[in-house]
């Protein structure tokens, strides 16, 4: 683990302790419960429960889907399982279920698009019902989705309800708690309307804008997986969970709108296909088509708490959506969005090969490098601001042409940005790209995630050289198709234009008040 990230999460893990949200949850502690499991753990709701159950001293198990010693410097005092639900062999899930008291289900097929997450959904249910069978714990903790049974429900939706019912055919009682749209820095349905609102004069609005939903907020959706998990009588219940507020989708726009003090005009038009509206959002927002056109298919059903028993057990008011948005634009401002829903975006990012796991090294690569009088610090510190709303200092619509590109063809492009401008750590997305690997004062390996016929890295390094600094980045390509070639070669003029000025922009402000 390196010493910049080691940093930046011990101040971050300080931060968060003063910013718990269970901290007025009406229920205490329960010394009884053994070890918890927290699946989906690296992601936007599970990376945020595991300090959660930390802080009021339980012991903790988080799951991922392969080992990173970024995770152990997230959670110092939890135990990391690597497993998958979707292998059939069941072993490494087994393994993880093992001594195991109360398991959270945080996990879904969402990031695979609409084609592949259903059947992927109920894989990962099967798999994991049978190995919690099989290791005998005591409960399962499952966040679904909220919707009207009796109605048509979206392919999400009806998905999330029938992964609950596959999770009950077990022997292990599960509680269920479902919530609807999740406001809060970092998550999908926050940066989509935020980004809609910012970038849309005219905000075009279909019939089905005029659905109701009850958002809620992140915080209280994690005050209810904590609440439950303490309140021993919601063992094996159903619970909807929802915020203060029963709008319409265009209500909640508007309100925004009137918070970010942006006047813009709503024109209802007839035109209703979702499909396309979500495609239309895709390109203007962070958030990749598969999530936007999952999410917002299930727009057409109403997401109203029906089912408000959870009150009795858990008596706390839940924050109104304004309060929610305010504080999720706060957070962002602040710079202390925690986790982010493009922590688990694209699928399987995880599992993707490692630079330094080709067998034979990457077939093509080029470098450029300038001499610097400045220290490593310096230049370390200006280079890790690259990205996200600072763009990459020079030749900057060459990098959002390239994005724009990526997201047309349903990639993830650059406007997915960042987590955060001030810091970086292992598994950070900086547009296109994810952070590999990081050593502070020497090197940061970024590793492709745009839609390629082949796979990139491009690396930035600083060496001592007689006194002084060698800043170099080198791009690594590894292909075998012909198409691929073409694309490399393509691409070569476009690397020393690029490049050379990129290196020599990072050594400027190295001495800039803003790196």
């Amino acid at each position: 683990m390196t010493h910049m990230s080691s940093h930046n999460n011990f101040h971050r893990n300080i931060q968060e302790s003063k910013d718990l949200s269970c901290s007025d949850l009406p229920s205490k502690p329960n010394s009884k419960i053994n070890k918890i499991l927290v699946t989906g753990a690296s992601g936007y709701i599970g990376g945020r429960l595991v300090p959660e159950l930390l802080a009021r001293g339980y012991q903790v198990r988080a799951m991922v889907r392969r080992a990173s010693p970024e995770y152990q410097a997230l959670w110092p005092e939890a135990e990391i399982a690597v497993a998958d639900v979707l292998d059939e062999k069941l072993y490494s899930l087994e393994k993880a279920l093992e001594g195991i008291d109360t398991a959270y289900y945080l996990l879904h097929s969402l990031n695979l698009g609409l084609k592949e997450f259903e059947a992927a959904d109920i894989k990962a249910a099967v798999n994991f019902r049978r190995a919690a069978d099989e290791q005998r714990i005591q409960r399962i903790i499952y966040l679904g989705g909220l919707g009207d049974i009796q109605s048509s429900l979206s392919s999400h939706l009806r998905s999330r309800m029938e992964v609950a019912e596959e999770l009950k055919r077990g022997k292990v009682p599960v509680t269920i708690l479902r919530a609807g749209v999740i406001i809060g820095s970092g998550s999908a349905s926050f940066e989509i309307i935020l980004h809609l609102v910012k970038k849309l004069y005219i905000v075009l609005v279909p019939r089905w804008a005029k659905n109701r939903c009850q958002p809620i907020a992140i915080r209280d959706v994690i005050k209810y997986l904590v609440g439950v998990l303490e309140v021993p009588e919601t063992t094996g219940k159903n619970f909807d969970i929802g915020g203060k507020d029963i709008l319409t989708y265009e209500k909640m726009l508007k309100i925004l709108s009137r918070i970010l003090n942006q006047k813009r005009i709503f024109m209802h038009v007839p035109f209703s296909n979702i499909g396309a509206y979500a495609y239309f959002a895709s390109l203007l927002t962070p958030v990749p088509a598969s999530i936007t056109q999952c999410l917002m298919e299930g727009l057409k059903n109403e997401v109203v708490c029906q089912n408000i028993l959870i009150n009795s057990y858990l008596p706390f008011e839940p924050m109104s959506y304004r309060e929610a948005i305010v504080r999720a634009i706060s957070r962002e401002e602040q710079d202390r969005v925690y986790t982010r829903w493009s922590d688990a975006y694209p699928p399987a990012h995880e599992l993707a090969i490692k630079l330094h796991e080709l067998k034979t090294g990457p077939a093509y690569s080029t470098r450029c490098s300038i001499l610097a009088d400045k220290s490593a610090e310096s230049l370390f510190k200006s280079l890790c601001h690259v990205g996200g709303k600072k763009g990459w200092f020079q030749n900057n619509w060459m990098w959002r042409f390239r994005g724009l590109l990526d997201r047309m063809l349903g990639g993830v492009g650059t406007s997915r940005g960042r987590r955060s401008y001030s810091s970086l750590k292992i598994n950070d997305v900086i547009d296109f790209w994810r952070i590999e690997d990081i050593k502070e004062g020497q090197r940061l390996l970024l590793r492709a995630e745009m839609k390629l016929p082949g796979k990139a890295w491009l690396e930035f390094n600083i060496e001592e050289v007689d006194n002084m600094r060698k800043l170099s980045v080198i791009a690594y390509y590894n292909t075998r198709s012909l198409w691929g070639r073409l694309y490399w070669y393509g691409c070569l003029p476009f690397h020393f234009i690029i490049f050379k000025k990129l290196l020599v922009d990072i050594e400027k402000r190295s001495l800039s008040k803003e790196s």
